[in-house]
């Protein structure tokens, strides 16, 4: 006879249920937040939550801004929820929006999630008589330079974003083009979050330009980004595509919302 789980037991390994706890919170935030409000909020041990916020920053889970005294996810938190995204449904389900899109622009598109300081390709659809791109399947590249990584960038928290990109050295090129300092590019995030969508122009391949929008859960945060990618003489301009690209992002949220979902809130 199988014995069903008492939900309601003390978990086995307290550790590793309080270090999966405080992940779970900080995915859930929108941004940064103090060792003591998470261990406030979870009603763990503040001296407990120290020892575990250490050992998650050294496997780079975690990342503390010393000057503002908070607590992020790390670039490991964010390569694991790209192994995720990389399954499906997300796969799945964008397949089908990119195929409209490619139909109603004329041009390439294709669907990224982040990975680190990189987004990493999981869809592309190439449009008839264009040639092919570097954003196939399984590519990554700088996240600062592509319309899908500004676009995602743009919708995380500025500390994040902060600790992703902390300076100079954190900053990767390819054809001489885009930021190169923290404050370049929170100049050009700023723009993002002002027009609802980013633009690159030659900074991934010269001659061509991308336009590219986020795909967000229901607390706001970036599960991947949607882009078209075009010839600098292509009879639309960005904001053009870019009113093409947005119905599209949002359509791809509400059904990845819809085959998952939403996680509850404490």
């Amino acid at each position: 006879m199988s014995v069903i789980p008492d939900s309601t037991a003390r978990p086995q390994v307290p550790a590793a249920d309080q270090t999966l706890r405080i992940l779970s919170y900080l995915a859930r935030q929108r941004g940064p937040v103090p060792a003591r409000t998470i261990a406030t909020s979870l009603g763990i041990p503040r001296s407990t939550v120290y020892h575990l916020l250490a050992a998650l920053q050294e496997h780079q889970f975690v990342v503390h801004l010393p000057e503002d005294r908070r607590w992020g996810l790390g670039i490991a938190a964010f390569e694991l929820a790209g192994g995720y995204s990389r399954q499906e449904p997300l796969a799945r389900l964008g397949r089908p929006v990119l195929a409209d899109l490619v139909d109603r622009t004329g041009e390439s598109a294709h669907l990224a999630v982040m990975h680190g300081r990189d987004v990493l390709y999981i869809v592309e659809e190439r449009a008839p008589r264009r040639p092919a791109l570097v954003t196939d399947v399984g590519v990554r590249l700088p996240a600062h330079l592509t319309a899908t990584g500004r676009a995602m960038l743009a919708a995380l928290p500025r500390e994040q974003v902060r600790a992703l990109f902390p300076d100079a050295a954190s900053f990767a090129d390819r054809t001489g083009r885009g930021p190169q300092r923290p404050g370049e590019l929170r100049e050009l995030l700023r723009g993002v979050r002002e027009r609802g969508w980013a633009f690159e122009d030659g900074e991934v391949t010269l001659g061509l330009g991308s336009v590219g929008v986020a795909v967000l859960d229901h607390v706001g945060w970036p599960i991947a980004a949607i882009a078209v990618t075009f010839p600098a003489d292509a009879a639309r301009r960005p904001p053009e595509f870019a009113g093409l690209v947005a119905p599209v992002a949002a359509e791809l949220g509400r059904r990845l919302l819809g085959a998952v979902p939403a996680p509850s809130r404490p």
